[in-house]
């Protein structure tokens, strides 16, 4: 009898054993809402496109999206960020996210499904920045049908992307607009239409969001700051080595430092005018009795250029400074529980198709050849990418991960008297961009 009550008390042991294992693990998978994954270093972000070829006609097929995501999830990003529903790209790719968490029920990737606005005659000789372009109201209602349809990896849209920022000039529009569609889908969270752990925002440039001048500090800001769930803010330093260069130069005292040395110095100098950004619109925001979550929607530091950022601009652009960048910003934003979506996962060659060696072809951690820029060497390093390919080919390191021949290309930043040459040349183009 006693063998058979210790018989009874093992199988019913194991039997709760076995149902609380399988409930802790239905607990640790449960789906993530924005405000657990928001501000999560566990979560780490980045903004993505999975355009191989130098036109948005050859949209990525679902077997490369998915290529893609697993690539992504290896390094960590489990939050991704897209621009628009024009096209079937993010169509296809949450399709590719479902089917690889139906594959395997541990696979976590999440989506700030963006949903493009423009102006009335954006992009022709003469847009109206007054009035809104009669197609944003079919974007806004893809983006609610794939919130809907995907309500497990849709966990916040973003309404715009720059869209408020004045030197947008082919499409900006003013903050009412954004504003409209903002109340427009929390109305539909309150309806319960949408989910109600759905996060609403617009990703916006710093200046866009109170952080800048006071032409930007208009009525219809302000109730945008308190209509949005969290601000997505944006910042980039790397353009402003040209349009803003006071922090960038190598000032007096540090000419004496090795070329090295005066990199790194730079560097920290990018990430510290980033913060200060960053706090800009923290401090606008407060002024105005909010408080809420400020993430960072878009930073980047491209690792090419024949522009103003390149060898004969700033000299700001190359792949170890853009390395630099990538830890010193991913240390701090981690430190602090801002989520960061890293612009971007994958070099895009269809962001300047007639200029190859543009800066915007060249923003990705990952170039079109499948090589790991020098900012994640130490995952190829690692063996995070072991049996994963893009395309058909594994993920290898830039320059053979030799750095005496990654740093040939590395020059050093302009002294403060180069630079203050250069303020005189770009007053203008301040004027015009809004600076």
């Amino acid at each position: 009898m006693r063998k058979i009550v210790s018989v009874f008390v093992f199988f019913w042991a194991a039997i709760l054993f076995m149902s609380c294992n399988q409930s802790t693990k239905k607990e640790v998978m449960k789906d993530k809402t924005a405000k657990e994954i928001l501000g999560n270093p566990e979560y780490l972000a980045v903004s993505y496109g999975g355009y191989r070829e130098a036109t948005r006609d050859i949209q990525p097929t679902i077997p490369q999206l998915k290529e893609d995501m697993k690539i992504l999830s290896a390094m960590g990003i489990k939050l991704i960020r897209s621009y628009n529903v024009q096209l079937p790209e993010v169509t296809n790719l949450l399709k590719a996210i479902s089917e690889l968490k139906a594959e395997d029920p541990n696979f976590e990737m999440y989506l700030m499904l963006g949903a493009w606005i423009d102006c009335k005659n954006a992009w022709k000789a003469e847009p109206d920045h007054y009035a809104e372009s009669e197609q944003n109201a079919g974007e806004i209602d893809r983006a609610v049908v794939l919130a809907k349809q995907y309500p497990d990896i849709v966990k916040i849209i973003a309404v715009g992307n720059e869209a408020m920022v004045k030197w947008a000039t082919a499409y900006h529009v003013q903050p009412g607009v954004i504003l409209k569609w903002v109340n427009h889908l929390q109305d539909l969270k309150k309806k319960g239409e949408l989910s109600a752990d759905l996060w609403i925002t617009s990703s916006d440039n710093f200046a866009s969001w109170g952080g800048g001048g006071t032409e930007y500090h208009v009525e219809d800001l302000n109730k945008l700051i308190k209509a949005v769930d969290f601000i997505s803010m944006h910042t980039y330093p790397m353009h402003d080595t040209h349009y803003n260069p006071s922090f960038w130069g190598v000032p007096k005292n540090e000419e004496q430092l090795t070329d090295k040395e005066k990199i790194d110095s730079a560097m920290l100098r990018a990430r510290n005018y980033a913060i200060s950004q960053y706090e800009s619109v923290v401090n606008y925001m407060k002024s105005q009795g909010v408080d809420k979550p400020v993430h960072i929607g878009e930073t980047g530091w491209t690792s090419t250029s024949n522009e103003h950022y390149g060898d004969n601009g700033s000299r700001a652009t190359d792949e170890f400074k853009a390395g630099l960048y990538y830890k010193l910003m991913r240390t701090w934003t981690n430190e602090k529980n801002i989520t960061c979506f890293y612009f971007e996962a994958f070099d895009e060659q269809w962001k300047d198709a007639v200029n190859p060696l543009g800066s915007e072809n060249h923003f990705g951690l990952i170039t079109l050849k499948s090589e790991a820029k020098y900012a994640i060497w130490e995952g190829v390093d690692a063996g995070i990418f072991e049996g994963l390919t893009r395309d058909g080919k594994p993920i290898t390191k830039t320059h053979n991960g030799n750095v005496d021949s990654l740093m040939r290309d590395v020059k050093v930043p302009p002294t403060d008297a180069e630079i203050n040459y250069l303020d005189g040349l770009i007053a203008s183009d301040n004027k015009n961009i809004g600076y």
